[in-house]
């Protein structure tokens, strides 16, 4: 889960553009001209002061593609951007409080971007919902002044443990549908002819029984499969890349390695796994979370007798 990584996302920022200093907010200026910035002569003075300079040529390379897609500023004030760069260089060199303030800034920008995500994990059912990067800035600030009790470490338990039931609330929202389809599906499959129902929910039908070894959950197997969700959509095949699939049966889902488990070598099956025993919430390819899968499973042969 992306959110839970959030302040180690911001103590890694480096390369926001900040204001330098708090000011009260003032009516947009004019945008400055390129010759009205006034930069500084550096002074080369050695071969390190040299490949400095050399260093800072090509740490402009693909700079201006970076401010358009990651921190969406209008190169048309590329101007002002030179200038809070500049500025920055030399409240850096020469105030600590300054540093502390700009530090500051840079959490801030990242605490934006930060929320956003956020908001993508804990709305992700919910496109049209907002949430302010304020709260997230609130709660940081009474931490760190002191103004709250609360332990992060058990704030960081809660949250984990909050962010978990929500997952699962926005899943249910999201793909409920699928669980529904699956349920009717495998309802009505159990009733057709030649179809075996085992207690776990998995449904088998045999289209061809072969007479050799049964494998072992521990053995390794080669099989050709080919898999459809209920509604008919093909999501893989071993037969269209023309090549057999070798894995250990209990290194699969749980309704192939309860099948494999029971078919002799030589067999033909097919298998109709409720997503309990598929791939449950996860989503895998064209495999939505809770679909129940549809498998034509030839078992070829047992590898490690």
């Amino acid at each position: 889960m992306r959110t839970l990584q959030l302040m180690a996302v911001a103590l890694l920022a480096v390369a926001t553009v900040l204001p330098v200093s708090a000011k009260s907010k003032k009516k947009q200026q004019p945008a400055r001209t390129a010759d009205e910035v006034v930069i500084p002569t550096a002074e080369l003075t050695n071969a390190g002061d040299s490949t400095a300079y050399l260093f800072g040529q090509t740490q402009s390379r693909g700079l201006v593609n970076y401010m358009q897609s990651e921190l969406k500023v209008d190169t048309a004030y590329m101007p002002a951007f030179v200038e809070g760069l500049l500025a920055r260089i030399e409240a850096e060199s020469s105030d600590p409080q300054q540093h502390a303030y700009n530090a500051g800034a840079e959490i801030g920008a990242q605490l934006v971007k930060m929320t956003a995500q956020f908001r993508d994990d804990y709305y992700s059912a919910d496109p049209a919902a907002t949430v302010s990067p304020a709260i997230v800035a609130q709660a940081i600030a009474e931490v760190l002044l002191g103004r709250t009790d609360v332990n992060p470490d058990s704030a960081m338990v809660q949250f984990r443990a909050v962010m978990t039931e929500r997952q699962k609330e926005n899943l249910a929202a999201q793909y409920g549908g699928n669980r529904q389809l699956g349920e009717e599906y495998l309802a009505q499959n159990k009733k057709r002819e030649g179809v075996i129902t085992l207690p776990s929910g998995l449904q088998y039908k045999v289209l061809e029984q072969g007479d050799g070894p049964v494998p072992t959950a521990t053995q390794k197997v080669k099989v050709n499969y080919e898999g459809h969700l209920v509604d008919g959509t093909e999501f893989d095949s071993s037969y269209k890349r023309k090549e057999p699939a070798t894995f250990a049966v209990n290194r699969v889902i749980k309704g192939w390695t309860e099948a494999l488990c029971k078919m002799p070598v030589g067999s033909k099956w097919e298998l109709y796994v409720p997503q309990e025993l598929a791939y449950g919430e996860r989503e895998t390819g064209k495999i939505k979370p809770y679909s129940a899968l549809i498998f034509t499973i030839e078992l070829l042969e047992i590898v490690d007798k």
